[in-house]
């Protein structure tokens, strides 16, 4: 039966990931916490403090690969994030504290190449910093990631793909068909509604942060498209844990 394998969330979007075990979605968010806060760098066009932008405004691991070895632990209680990188010595911090942010842009600058725009301030949104403009959940098919594997021959995280809901129990590109429908996935219920373009981040590992699979390549000539998973928007709550069933439903 299909089900959820894997839960995970980006408290800052593209510097690291922790694993759930359980959430509560709810309707029209986010995956509670998950991309909250985002780098913007110096090239940074915001419109207005609070408010959602592009992608295109943030540090990212299609830039900068080393960001793609990161991982992090969310703490509500006390509003902390905790950081550990291969590179770097653990760091803990606030960040909505302006100091904790001074501290962690100091902290994060030595991963992030030199020819690049530089990362200069964490910023936070009414919603998670998705790269949709709808408020989003990623959702990643194992058997789909598998089949990239055998094509390239080579092992694979898969976070590569930085999804939040890793599925298991379907067959290889089952999520395409899913665009335009309905699927239950524990007791939430998501609309899918479109497929996730992947940039250069999937080439990075995920241990190392350097780059040493063409991920896009093997789409584009395994499959014909440089597509990898699906973006669903919640239409109805409900808790999703660890082998939550899932099953289109309209």
């Amino acid at each position: 039966m299909a089900h959820v394998a894997e839960i995970w969330r980006h408290p800052i979007k593209s510097h690291g990931r922790e694993a759930l075990l359980q959430v509560m979605l709810k309707v029209g968010e986010c995956l509670p916490h998950d991309r909250q806060w985002a780098v913007a760098h110096e090239a940074a066009k915001l419109v207005e403090t609070g408010e959602w932008a592009p992608c295109s405004n943030f540090s990212r691991g299609a830039k900068a690969p080393l960001l793609m070895a990161l991982s992090a632990s969310f703490d509500a209680t006390s509003n902390t994030i905790t950081l550990t990188h291969p590179l770097q010595p653990g760091l803990t911090f606030n960040p909505d504290r302006p100091d904790d942010n001074a501290r962690f842009i100091e902290w994060v600058t030595p991963l992030c190449p030199p020819e690049r725009a530089a990362p200069v301030q964490l910023v936070a949104a009414d919603r998670g910093m998705t790269d949709t403009d709808f408020p989003s959940i990623s959702l990643i098919n194992l058997t789909s990631h598998k089949a990239v594997e055998a094509h390239l021959n080579q092992e694979l995280s898969p976070q590569r793909w930085r999804g939040n809901l890793l599925l298991a129990g379907l067959a290889a590109w089952d999520e395409k068909s899913w665009v335009g429908k309905h699927i239950q996935v524990g007791e939430a219920e998501l609309e899918v509604r479109e497929e996730i373009t992947r940039c250069l981040a999937t080439t990075a590992n995920t241990r190392t942060g350097e780059r040493d699979a063409d991920t896009l390549g093997a789409l584009k000539q395994g499959w014909g498209h440089q597509e990898f998973g699906v973006y669903g928007y919640v239409v109805r709550p409900g808790i999703v844990h660890v082998d939550s069933p899932v099953q289109v439903i309209a």
